[in-house]
């Protein structure tokens, strides 16, 4: 029995969606820049794309710029808006970030070209408005941007992105949200937040890897990261990638149908639910980080206090359950979370704690496998010392 709860790393594509690109590579190869018909027909094709996503997100297709990929698109927004309002200025934002995000603030920073103002998490990882209203009047006109996520991909706490748009709003701060883990999970309407940038990967929802978005709303400026041609009207060089851009439009539509019944989601939660509390009840000493808060319907973190994520997760590979942590290894080891760490879990929990995240495609089968071989890992584990 294979059971794969890794979801928030990658999703399976859809049978449509591979059958959309196999047809654009065999069928639509031209290039969409080209004036011939083969090119009018991959534009036509790239276009359409551009309007499935569009609808997914609540925007206008005009404002969708597609990248290869969520780290790109986080990339262009921040060092983008850097580059258009003009820097070094002060980039305000949470150690509790994807990677994407916080090592492209550190980056920026190191290399003279940004400031950080880093806001800490209040309880279970959302932030601390108070501290981020703080941090806003401290740095003044410096501010050139807030990126604070919508839904965390290590926990899936979700930010209040309303309460957070809205100060950025009242002292003219642009906002990015990286809605990677949100977008085709959870309806979204860009256009009624108080968001000026958002992002997103098509393979988080059911689409191809290396192709992503960047959602700028109309009148937003950012200077392109990627030169050498005029495509996505001139804020991303390059050709376009027409098969996945493809992919992503038919998986936009999946995810259009998908969450158009609210009951989805709610028996998604459910099945979250009930596989924590069946690992809480066998390993009483779990602890699942972030439960104070409001989660994404697909996402929990456990942690197994005294033992080692690394081990835990291999145990599981070798018994067909597929999770991961938070941190990639590193010379054979592996590192706590920064994320868990940022929110305060102690270190001896955090070095403990994998992340289960499932998918619409998830099966109760699987579930039910993780349910049995966790917490046998982990009392086999435990009895031989956490070496595994």
């Amino acid at each position: 029995m294979r059971a794969y709860l890794d979801c928030n790393a990658t999703t399976q594509p859809l049978p449509e969606v591979v059958a959309a690109m196999a047809a654009s590579l065999t069928d639509g190869w031209g290039n969409p820049s080209s004036v011939h018909r083969a090119g009018i027909d991959a534009r036509h094709a790239v276009e359409l794309a551009r309007e499935s996503v569009a609808r997914l997100l609540g925007a206008r297709p005009a404002e969708v710029v597609f990248t290869g990929g969520g780290t790109e698109s986080a990339s262009l927004a921040i060092a983008g808006t850097l580059d258009a309002l003009g820097g070094p200025r002060t980039i305000v934002s949470m150690r509790t970030e994807h990677s994407a995000v916080r090592e492209a603030c550190e980056a920026l920073e190191a290399r003279g070209r940004a400031r950080v103002a880093w806001v800490p998490p209040a309880a279970g990882g959302v932030i601390d408005l108070v501290a981020l209203d703080a941090a806003l009047d401290a740095h003044g006109d410096d501010v050139a941007l807030v990126s604070v996520m919508g839904a965390n991909n290590e926990t899936g706490v979700l930010q209040p992105l309303q309460s957070v748009g809205e100060r950025c709003r009242a002292r003219g701060v642009r906002f990015h949200c990286d809605a990677t883990q949100w977008v085709g999970r959870m309806p979204t309407s860009l256009a009624d937040l108080p968001v000026d940038l958002a992002t997103a990967s098509a393979h988080k929802f059911h689409g191809p890897k290396g192709v992503g978005v960047l959602w700028m709303r109309t009148g937003v400026r950012v200077e392109p990261q990627v030169m050498g041609g005029p495509q996505e009207r001139d804020r991303r060089g390059g050709t376009e990638n027409v098969p996945g851009i493809v992919g992503m439009g038919v998986a936009a539509e999946g995810a259009i149908a998908w969450l158009a019944d609210s009951a989805h989601r709610e028996l998604g939660a459910a099945r979250r639910d009930r596989l924590e509390r069946s690992i809480l009840a066998a390993v009483p000493d779990a602890v699942v980080n972030g439960a104070g808060a409001a989660r994404l319907w697909n996402t929990t973190n456990i942690g197994f206090p005294g033992l080692e994520a690394e081990a835990i997760l291999l145990l599981l590979s070798e018994r067909g359950v597929m999770a991961s942590a938070g941190a990639a290894c590193s010379s054979g080891s592996l590192d706590p979370s920064p994320v868990l760490l940022a929110m305060g879990v102690p270190p001896r929990v955090a070095h403990g704690s994998i992340r289960l995240s499932l998918s619409r495609l998830t099966t109760d089968d699987e579930l039910a496998h993780a349910a049995e071989v966790i917490p046998a890992c982990i009392a086999r584990l435990r009895r031989s010392g956490g070496a595994g």
